[in-house]
């Protein structure tokens, strides 16, 4: 009876799978395509093969940005970024606190939000991805050939990092503008004094196209708005840059009643090719500013710190023509520009339909001086001459934007829960697929470009509550993949994601995966305390300090045995890993450690202190399964009293 039952339940699962994979059949909209498939077969990867694309999604209040594979929602892997990872090491290591520094001190953590990936011609070249951090305004950028992060610059003169981090579209600028409006420069004044002494700075930092090291080239100090969101100009529009605005009114208490009292608000668009002409001119000038830029290299496999002293700035009003705002109902949030560049899309928080303004009319109302008075010194276009469209009671809660392939746009709408679909031009809802739930932002690969790719979109989520199993009142969010293919929308899958992503970046896997590193070379460690060999291996003293020189090979550390050590010292691991084969890293962890663990890839050098406060014989270990004979390896560290004698001796595999 059982084989009975069996058989007829294997012959219903081949009948199924046979009926799903059938080509010939049409979807419910009576095309053939990805949507004759059942969902599980669409993000369904076979073992060993390969998912077409990588979404980069920030890790929210983790300070961290997250891999994943797109169809399949998979996860890569984690890159610390702001935080301090245990995992690796990250921020611990010696080589990497220096990534931490800023001119508040070391900031172990970070809030991210918006990744972006280095563009060349308007499209995505996979070179490296710059991230923002929101509470001490940073921008990082990390390095896709070793998914690690390479470079931290904070923002002077900003607080609340929020809109950022949007690239140019050769990557000339990494852009960062600030969510909150503070004094410039700093100083001992009463917040009732807001309106009119606080500023806006708006930083444009430059990057290198051959290192991609940034450095800030200017800040543009605008009036005491919150800047919320921005995108670049592209295409026709490039050469420009868009910032939506809240709180026009200037009110500092009760935003929630006091900011959201004018009926528009403003998109600012920046003419930062003007303004870049107007500084290699000698404009603007430069201000006293402390802020830490950090630089890690991987030939030296460490971290370096510097802190700056001083910022060009810009003021709009001595630069005609540099800056104009574009009136936008209201309280905008989302500020997205079509993938020709014709389209500036201001999604009004509290406004129902969605506002499309036109580039073209928006010069053409520049050039003929159509402006409707002014805010600051700064122009303000008349509404009516700017304005392209309007996408009429789309949703509740308009948030964000991006585009397809197809001449469509998505935008997402918080309070209602939804994803809208409609086209650019004639302004007509083409569909509407229900989130689960208060989604948030939305991610098309390469919606953010030139060239968007018309295959898949996927919703970011505040709300989790009943999408996965109950794990007590902290849920992760969700995250949830469209089709978007067809004429109407599928959603195929639902994934959870850490922290509070905000933004993610998306490109097709191709782009990035043959650039990816295998190993570090070994003949090209330049680090300080690098050995290349086990010959190499040793222990100093130098008073209170030891020092030692330890490699790390299957499966094994040389050396493994270590005495002389004493209570007081401080103890520095420099570890190397020897290996030269992919995939085969070395974890160092000794007991009584306090910071963390190290992992250390094939041909790098990592160092962790130890500071030995008990007498006694204290083992160290691999953490990372690396061999059959992972168990076995191991060392031992003696520790003596202070006031010991014991010579300083070490061993491996001696005789005993």
């Amino acid at each position: 009876m059982k084989i009975l039952r069996l058989g007829v339940g294997l012959l219903a699962a081949a009948s199924l799978m046979t009926s799903c994979g059938n080509s010939g059949t049409k979807n419910k909209n009576g095309t053939e395509g990805a949507l004759t498939k059942n969902a599980a077969e669409q993000v369904y990867i076979a073992p060993g093969e390969h998912d077409d694309y990588y979404a980069f999604i920030s890790g929210g209040y983790s300070g961290n940005l997250l891999v994943y594979g797109l169809p399949s929602g998979r996860m890569f892997k984690e890159i610390p970024v702001f935080s301090q990872f245990p995992t690796s090491g990250y921020g611990y290591s010696e080589e990497t606190k220096p990534m931490f520094n800023t001119s508040y001190g070391f900031i172990p953590w970070g809030d991210a939000h918006h990744p972006d990936i280095s563009q060349t011609n308007g499209v995505m070249d996979g070179r490296w991805v710059f991230i923002n951090e929101n509470n001490t305004p940073r921008i990082a950028r990390v390095d896709l050939t070793t998914f690690e992060t390479a470079e931290i610059i904070e923002v002077p003169n900003s607080a609340g990092n929020h809109s950022s981090s949007f690239i140019t579209e050769n990557t000339e600028y990494v852009v960062a503008g600030t969510r909150f409006s503070v004094p410039v420069p700093q100083r001992d004044i009463s917040i009732k004094d807001y309106k009119g002494e606080f500023k806006g700075a708006l930083s444009f930092i430059g990057v290198d196209q051959e290192t991609g090291r940034m450095e800030i080239d200017f800040q543009l100090l605008m009036p005491g708005f919150n800047y919320d969101l921005s995108h670049p100009g592209r295409d026709k529009s490039h050469g420009w840059f868009f910032f939506t605005t809240y709180n026009t009114e200037e009110a500092n208490t009760l935003l929630e009643v006091n900011a959201s009292q004018n009926d528009k608000d403003f998109i600012a668009a920046v003419n930062w090719k003007k303004i870049e002409e107007y500084v290699k001119n000698g404009g603007g000038k430069m201000m006293p500013a402390e802020y830490a830029h950090n630089v890690y290299d991987h030939h030296t496999h460490t971290a370096t710190s510097t802190m700056k002293n001083e910022v060009r700035v810009i003021d709009p009003t001595e630069v005609p023509g540099a800056v104009y705002f574009l009136p936008t109902p209201k309280s905008p949030h989302g500020c997205d520009v079509s993938p020709d560049g014709e389209y500036i899309v201001g999604n009004g928080k509290l406004s129902t339909d969605l506002t499309v303004h036109s580039f073209t009319k928006m010069i053409d109302a520049i050039e003929n001086k159509k402006f409707d008075g002014e805010a600051y010194g700064i122009p303000i276009l008349n509404f009516d001459d700017i304005h392209a469209g309007s996408v009429k009671k789309a949703g509740l809660g308009p948030l964000h934007t991006e585009f397809d392939d197809k001449g469509n746009a998505y935008t997402t709408f918080f309070i209602s829960s939804e994803v809208v679909k409609w086209e650019l031009g004639t302004w007509e809802v083409k569909d509407r697929k229900p989130t689960y739930y208060s989604v948030g932002h939305l991610t098309i690969p390469g919606g953010n470009s030139r060239e968007p790719d018309g295959k898949y979109m996927f919703a970011m989520n505040k709300i989790t509550k009943d999408r996965y199993l109950p794990v007590g009142p902290e849920l992760e969010h969700s995250a949830q993949l469209y089709d978007i293919s067809g004429e109407k929308m599928e959603l195929i899958l639902d994934f959870p994601t850490h922290g509070e992503p905000h933004y993610a970046a998306a490109i097709k896997a191709d782009v990035v995966k043959g650039n990816s590193l295998e190993i570090y070379d070994l003949e090209d460690n330049k680090h300080e305390y690098a050995i290349k060999s086990e010959g190499e291996a040793r222990v100093e003293r130098n008073g209170n300090e030891v020092h030692i020189y330890m490699s790390t090979i299957r499966s094994h550390f040389a050396p493994d045995n270590i005495e002389g050590i004493k209570v007081g010292d401080k103890v520095y691991f420099h570890v190397t890993n020897l290996e030269q084969d992919f995939d085969v890293p070395h974890g160092f962890a000794m007991i009584g450690q306090n910071n963390s663990e190290l992992l250390i890839m094939p041909g790098q050098t990592k160092t962790t202190t130890w500071n030995p406060k008990k007498v006694g014989v204290w083992p160290f270990y691999c953490t990372d399964f690396c061999s059959a004979l992972h168990q076995e390896m191991q060392g031992y560290i003696r520790v003596s009293p202070k006031d010991s004698d014991i010579e300083l001796t070490w061993s491996l595999g001696d005789d005993e």
